[in-house]
């Protein structure tokens, strides 16, 4: 089955995530684009527009996904503007090779954050800056309260506190995290159509999640339950910049770096004054 087209949601809060970008200076010469997918293909033209000379990459955890969004992004070989335009690369970049790393919504979805910090870590270069979103704790605390009220278990697993992101992209090797949120609510006009976005959304990583499929019978009950209630969804979106700074080294017996490291930390010495 081919991939949806991005959730609105996500387009949505992609565009608010890119204007924050008019308030940082550096003007990146190579930046990724983290499962854009799922987080934004019409981000990703923004972004291409805001950045028209700088190389782009594309990184998809699924081969389904990568052919899609190359299918979306990519140029016809026959547009002139593919020969002027700053290449795309559908592939992982190497370590330290973007200024900017834009992941939009995909923290939350992932089964261990801390090892997906530490890849963006790696793929940026000194001095370059991350830019991501997420869902946070109150959302969808309308289903929350209805599920809890009817004996259900959860309808989605527990979103991470800001504070503690901050607190993992420190632990990753990040400096100067600056987070921020707000609260988007969206309502609708039908049960029906409140569950389709959601599961346009992702899926329900709950592990005491109900393990096989519900019937008709708990559906049309779910729909009865709905239409009691203002039909809405509350959103807490966290958005998060970092940088990654140069790397310091400490005094030990024997001091192992990778070949990206020793390149920017010879680098960054010939910026030192001699003493005369």
């Amino acid at each position: 089955m081919p991939p949806a087209p991005s959730p609105w949601l996500h387009e949505e809060v992609a565009r608010r995530m890119q204007e924050r970008l008019d308030w940082i200076k550096c003007q990146p010469t190579s930046w990724a684009h983290w499962e854009p997918v799922h987080g934004g293909l019409q981000a990703h033209a923004l972004l291409a527009q805001r950045y028209p000379s700088a190389e782009g990459y594309v990184v998809e955890a699924l081969t389904e996904s990568a052919q899609y969004a190359e299918k979306k992004i990519a140029k016809p070989w026959w547009q002139p503007t593919r020969w002027t335009a700053a290449a795309t690369r559908f592939e992982m970049p190497d370590e330290g090779a973007v200024q900017m790393l834009w992941a939009n919504m995909t923290l939350h979805m992932a089964a261990d954050p801390q090892a997906l910090m530490a890849q963006w870590h790696r793929a940026l270069a000194v001095d370059g800056f991350l830019m991501f979103s997420c869902l946070g704790p109150d959302t969808f605390q309308e289903l929350r309260v209805l599920y809890q009220r009817l004996g259900w278990p959860a309808p989605s697993h527990e979103f991470t506190d800001m504070h503690d992101w901050g607190d993992m992209l420190v632990a990753a090797g990040f400096a100067e995290p600056v987070m921020d949120m707000e609260r988007i609510t969206l309502t609708f006009d039908s049960p029906q159509r409140l569950l389709q976005e959601l599961r346009g959304l992702g899926r329900n990583l709950q592990p005491r999640r109900f393990s096989a499929l519900r019937g008709r019978q708990w559906r049309e009950q779910l729909h009865q339950e709905l239409e009691r209630l203002p039909l809405q969804l509350t959103f807490e979106v966290i958005y998060g910049h970092a940088l990654k700074p140069a790397p310091r080294l400490t005094v030990r017996p024997e001091t192992v770096l990778s070949l990206a490291q020793m390149r920017e930390t010879l680098n960054q010495r010939k910026t030192f004054p001699r003493n005369p």
